[in-house]
């Protein structure tokens, strides 16, 4: 199979990359924007290792609830073990184009970086319509792999690398097509945000550093991409790190959008 698989290994990993002051600086501006509230009810769409579902849970209060649903079961053990007995909580197992709720179950509804894993978008984004009542609120970021710079010395061996990486999901270049595929899934998009992630030196505990690893494991063997090449690359990475030369960033698309 081409796209990621989220095995125990690959749910540690992202637990790690979302840990990154990196990612909880991107969480803590997706949940300024969703600005749940107390007592509501909330989805998290691909909720992953629960750190969004956590501060959520912590928003809405005791007289809220919010539920957490992926597909992966090794992803859905670590959000519990992290979400502990917080009161109104619930990690489910579902899948984006079948969500395992009523209608109008939910008051918001987020989702970072798992719709450019979904095939079938219209699907996908008529469930998440179907499932928040009237005015309901959604927020969705993913982002466009065309937007990742890396210095790097051997640009063409990085172009390689990353040709491969795209292979990881369905639509890497998604975000400039959502707001219309939220529109014809009967939302009106009403704000537009870019978050950046940007790394200008090397250090471990940064988003660039750990998916680095996570691209390696994935592209050795893809597209006539060796383990050599692979190699190759994450020492010119590092080496940049090591005559400070590095630099990364990366662009998060944030569509917030209301339920007509």
């Amino acid at each position: 199979m081409s796209m990621l698989q989220f095995d125990e290994d690959a749910a540690r990993q992202i637990q790690r990359i979302y840990s990154t002051p990196d990612v909880v600086q991107q969480r803590a501006e997706v949940l300024a924007l969703l600005a749940a509230q107390p007592g509501e009810r909330v989805l998290d769409v691909g909720s992953g290792p629960g750190f969004l579902v956590a501060s959520l849970a912590d928003a809405v209060g005791p007289g809220g609830a919010v539920h957490g649903l992926d597909r992966s079961a090794p992803m859905n053990t670590v959000a519990r073990d992290l979400v502990g007995a917080r009161p109104g909580v619930r990690i489910d197992e579902g899948d984006a184009l079948t969500l395992p709720y009523p209608d109008g179950a939910f008051d918001a509804a987020v989702s970072t970086q798992v719709y450019e894993y979904v095939a079938d978008i219209a699907r996908a984004l008529a469930e998440l319509r179907r499932v928040l009542r009237t005015g309901g609120r959604a927020l969705l970021l993913d982002t466009d792999w065309d937007s990742v710079e890396w210095h790097v010395a051997d640009r063409e061996r990085h172009r390689r690398v990353m040709d491969a990486w795209e292979e990881h999901l369905v639509h890497p270049h998604l975000p400039a097509d959502l707001p219309g595929e939220l529109r014809r899934a009967g939302f009106r998009v009403t704000g537009r945000h870019l978050i950046p992630l940007f790394n200008p030196t090397y250090d471990q505990n940064t988003y660039s550093a750990l998916i680095m690893e996570t691209i390696a494991q994935f592209v050795a063997g893809r597209k006539g991409v060796t383990q050599a090449v692979v190699d190759a690359w994450m020492a010119d990475l590092r080496e940049r790190g090591a005559e400070d030369s590095y630099l990364f960033s990366v662009n998060r698309y944030c569509f917030l959008a209301v339920a007509e």
